[in-house]
């Protein structure tokens, strides 16, 4: 007959090294995923670029609306006639 001491040390091994194994398991997998991506493909490069692209349409919109153009045009007027 085992005693029950050696079923409950048995027992916390099992536990332990199933818990070690998954963590293990777990790294290994990303180490693994973190080797293998190469960076991004031509179709994420078009993507990104089409992005920037309109990010920059939109933006030289704002910039060059009259509302806008009249704040900076205030704002640089009122800076060089600052005294001094």
């Amino acid at each position: 007959m085992t005693d029950k001491a050696t079923v409950t040390r048995s027992a916390e091994r099992s536990v332990r090294s199933s818990v070690n194994g998954s963590v293990r398991g777990w790294w290994r997998a990303r180490r693994q995923a973190a080797r293998s991506d190469a960076g991004m493909t031509t179709s994420e490069y078009a993507v990104g670029t089409i992005a920037a692209a309109a990010f920059a349409a939109v933006l030289y919109k704002i910039v060059t609306s009259g509302t806008v153009s009249g704040a900076l045009e205030s704002m640089i007027g009122k800076a060089l006639d600052a005294p001094f």
